[in-house]
């Protein structure tokens, strides 16, 4: 009598690559669609952390300006010994003056960085803001770039002695000074940082600047200073 075994069917081994590829496939698809999303998260974190920082340096700039403004166009009533008093205006800022030298630089904050550019229809890098500040300086011919602005013929000031218009640099990238900046007062600096980015305020202090900073120096001529809050 026939007996009929049954035959053990076994996967096509085909079959099975195919579905170990498809596996491997999506798994590979799910691990680029979460490296997708960590470099989304990083560039909108980053975006939004520019962002912030620009909005925090038009309000302090624009601060700044206004205070500055309101000390020149203010009237002061000066009593004399006599029992009267006079009104008296003071005199705008000599264009001389480091006060004039930050006013011109904090009118520029908002410019959008360009490599090369040296006015606000075409944009700062971080010396060409320092040109543009101090354009109105006389017998004041500075350097075109930070390397050259930080071996200009000025004495290099310590971080407590800084006063408002002094120049900072930084060393970001290589081995010598790349960066350069305008000193405000109360630890506060305004720049170009880099490509992408606008000319805004930033702290001495906050851990990154602090990190690379390199050295200050006064290029303003004597008595053209003034005096720091700290």
């Amino acid at each position: 009598m026939s007996r009929i075994e049954p035959i053990a069917v076994m996967g096509c081994p085909s079959t099975g690559r195919a579905e170990h590829s498809h596996i491997s496939l999506f798994r590979l698809q799910v691990a680029d669609s979460g490296r997708d999303s960590r470099r989304l998260g990083l560039s909108l974190f980053f975006w939004v952390n520019e962002l912030n920082k620009f909005i925090v340096s038009l309000i302090l700039g624009s601060t700044l300006l206004c205070a500055a403004a309101g000390n020149a166009s203010a009237s002061f009533r000066v009593h004399l010994q006599d029992g009267s008093s006079r009104v008296v205006a003071p005199a705008k800022p000599d264009p001389n003056s480091s006060q004039a030298v930050v006013n011109r630089a904090l009118s520029a904050l908002g410019t959008p960085y360009r490599w090369g550019g040296t006015s606000p229809e075409r944009g700062f890098d971080c010396s060409g803001l320092v040109k543009y500040a101090f354009k109105q300086v006389d017998d004041l011919e500075l350097p075109r770039t930070s390397r050259g602005l930080a071996r200009f013929d000025g004495p290099k000031v310590s971080k407590s002695d800084l006063e408002p218009g002094d120049l900072l640099f930084f060393r970001i990238r290589g081995r010598s000074v790349d960066h350069v900046a305008i000193y405000l007062g109360n630890d506060r600096f305004i720049h170009a940082p880099r490509r992408g980015t606008n000319v805004r305020i930033d702290k001495l202090s906050d851990g990154y600047w602090k990190k690379h900073f390199q050295l200050a120096r006064r290029v303003m001529p004597e008595g053209a200073q003034l005096a720091s809050n700290g």
